[in-house]
This record gives C-alpha cells, structure tokens and sequence, in this order.
C-alpha cells in the first residue's frame, strides 16, 4: 500500500454539534449537505462560505443527500420519516410517507425521473415523483435497505445491511437479489463504477465490492482492520473513493484493486458521506463538525 502525495482541507462549522453526514455536488456548483443533529441542510461553496436551511420538522434527522432531476437538493429525514426538498434559494418542502417509522436513509434519482429510496425499518424502497407521490415497494424480511444508487442498466441497485445482499430493482418494481460470499459483511455505502459495475463498501468486513449486471461477485480486502467504510463513490480519476468511519482515513481503490489511504487531520473524524465536488476534488462530511476537501496531486 502507498500513499501518494494530496491535499486535505478541512472547513469547520461556524456552530457545534450539528452533524454533517451526508454530502452531494449541487447544480449551482456548491456542495450541500446534511446536518443530521441539528435538523438543517447547508450549502458550501468551493471558498468554504457556509449558507444553512433550518428545515420545518424539528430534529427530523436529515441523513443522505443527491440532486434531483428537477434541479433541488432531494433528501432523506430518517427521524421525522419524511423526504425533503430544498431549492438551491433555501426553498424547503417535505413530503410524509404513507408508511409510519419506516426510517428513510439512502437516496438516488433515478432513470426515469423520479427519486428512489431506502426505508431501513420497514424494509421497503420508495419512489417518490416530484410532485410528492410515494410508491413504496415490499422487501424480504429483515433487509434493512441502506444506500440505493442508479445503475448503468437502467435499474436501481441497492444494499441490503441486515440479509447481508445487494438487490436490484427495474422502475416497474421487480426485485433481484445477490448474497455475498462474506457473512455478516453489512453492505452499506453503493455507487455506480466507471467500468459499468456497481461497486459497494461492507463496512462490518473491512473490504470493498464489485457486482457485475450478471450479479457476479469481487471482494477487495482493505489492508486496514477496523477501517469500517461507509460511502463510496466515483473519483474524477476513475478510481472508487471512500470513507473510513472507523481508521479516520480516506480511501482510494483502483479497479484493480490497488489501495491508498489518507489520514485525517481532525482526529475521530468520523467521516461520513462523500461526493466528487465540481472542482475535481473529494468532497466529504465529517461528523465531528467539519466539511472535508481531499485535493489529489
């Protein structure tokens, strides 16, 4: 394992205690993320200037973030059992979900318009059109759906932490599943790769995923123990980049396999989500109270 020579900058929050989690690019350029204890979004701009949105339900527990097509910040309150909206003027909606205490976390847009996602307590997806119309859709028992992400075949992919499996589903609700050779691996963090595979972090395993469309299962061992990885997603460089919630680092995986790490400063980070910014750096959310740049040289 080799470490290339990057640049990590971090940007504190101007108050405490609010919880960064989730991270995404946003169409005006500026990443927006969650602030899961404190019950608000925020807008970062690439200088590091901090806008935040108080959302209308207190300690709602805003967790995964993406862009809409529509052109908002679509997110999941995982507490409040709401997804949210917001406009990149700090336009908040939220839509209820017909089904109580079904504890929404991951979120992606999907292929044909709508956004999708993961209802951990109830073991169910959701597709929620833009207009606020939910479908939810039944999962074998004790899934626990985390992350859900758009694939290179028009489907939804997603991770299944409890039953240990990686499920697809078509927009028209049919649901496949795939086990993993690990046992009690926990999938969580999923992202679609550039080479037209989904790979996946098992944060209970220490390693990395690859699936194929044919369900084919590679499993990339990291060379740290407790590293506990958490997102994932695709770099500007086509690599897969992670984060190491449990180590304090940033990971970096080739499709190849070949692995490189980057240590926080802050230590016990506990860094979370992670997205590839519009400037060609990582971007991530660290729990502690700070937002993340990793700049790679």
């Amino acid at each position: 394992m080799t470490q290339p020579p990057g640049h990590i900058t971090e940007y504190p929050l101007t108050q405490a205690g609010t919880g960064p989690y989730g991270i995404c690019a946003g169409p005006d350029g500026a990443l927006w993320f969650t602030e899961v204890h404190a019950g608000r979004v925020g807008r970062m701009a690439l200088d590091g200037t901090v806008t935040t949105f108080a959302l209308p339900t207190p300690d709602s527990g805003p967790s995964v973030i993406t862009t809409g097509p529509d052109g908002a910040l679509w997110f999941t309150q995982q507490k409040a059992n709401r997804i949210g909206r917001v406009t990149t003027r700090g336009e908040v909606s939220e839509f209820a979900l017909p089904s109580e205490g079904a504890g929404p976390f991951g979120i992606c847009a999907g292929p044909e318009g709508a956004l999708w996602f993961t209802q951990m307590s109830t073991h169910r997806l959701g597709r929620i059109t833009l207009k606020g119309v939910v479908t939810e859709f039944a999962l074998e028992g004790g899934s626990s759906p985390s992350f859900i992400t758009s694939g290179p075949d028009g489907a939804l992919w997603f991770t299944q932490n409890a039953s240990n499996r990686i499920g697809r589903i078509t927009v028209d609700g049919e649901v496949t599943g795939f086990a993993l050779p690990t046992p009690k691996a926990g999938p969580v963090g999923i992202t679609r790769g550039p080479d037209e595979a989904l790979w996946f972090v098992e944060i209970l395993a220490d390693r990395i995923g690859r699936i194929g469309l044919d369900g084919r299962i590679t499993e990339h061992p990291l060379p740290r123990a407790g590293a506990r990885p958490h997102a994932i997603v695709t770099g500007a460089d086509g690599a897969l980049w992670f984060t190491q919630w449990g180590s304090n680092h940033i990971g970096r995986m080739t499709t190849s396999g070949e692995v490189t790490e980057y240590a926080l400063p802050t230590g016990k980070a506990e860094p979370h989500g992670i997205c590839a910014g519009p400037d060609g750096a990582l971007w991530f959310a660290e729990e502690v109270g700070k937002i993340g740049r990793l700049a790679p040289r």
